[in-house]
């Protein structure tokens, strides 16, 4: 039996403005302010003397490959973004950046989601990423509409209430 498994889907690759400014923030402050000072807390650790027992040796050297980790995938990741700047010619309609007001078929409860790309989701702001179940089965509806979404949980049936870019 194999452990192979094939490679996941590519996210895609679009970003809000605002997402694509944070992440270069995020870049920026890992890469000028944190690793510098991780750095120096890990040389002063290895000063200590012996490495094999020193704990703080031990948590500067994985965090420091934590940061690495994160400054070479964003340093990948934030070439390759294409940044969606403006709003659709159709407002109307539910595209990427749009924030869409949803009432669940079954239950009647109201949920409202922005439609971001998969760098910048935050559940508890209520964003979602395009590469999502909902997001895709909700992309180019209008208000009125009824919607069924393959859910991880099963299938949910919603009517979209409201469209907004603001």
């Amino acid at each position: 039996m194999s452990r192979w498994r094939p490679p996941p889907p590519r996210s895609t690759a679009i970003i809000t403005r605002e997402g694509f400014e944070r992440l270069k923030a995020e870049l920026d402050e890992l890469w000028h302010r944190t690793r510098p000072e991780v750095v120096k807390a890990l040389a002063a650790a290895a000063a200590e003397g012996d490495r094999s027992e020193n704990a703080e040796y031990t948590y500067r050297k994985k965090q420091l490959g934590e940061i690495d980790r994160r400054v070479r995938y964003l340093s990948k990741r934030i070439p390759s973004l294409k940044v969606a700047e403006g709003t659709p010619a159709d407002r109307e309609a539910v595209f990427f950046g749009a924030t869409v007001e949803l009432e669940n078929a079954d239950s009647g409860d109201i949920v409202r989601y922005r439609i971001v790309g998969p760098d910048e989701t935050d559940a508890k702001r209520g964003w979602i990423s395009i590469d999502s179940p909902l997001a895709r089965t909700v992309l180019r509806k209008r208000v009125d509409d009824e919607i069924e979404a393959q859910l991880p949980g099963g299938t949910a049936c919603f009517v979209v209430l409201a469209v907004d870019y603001d």
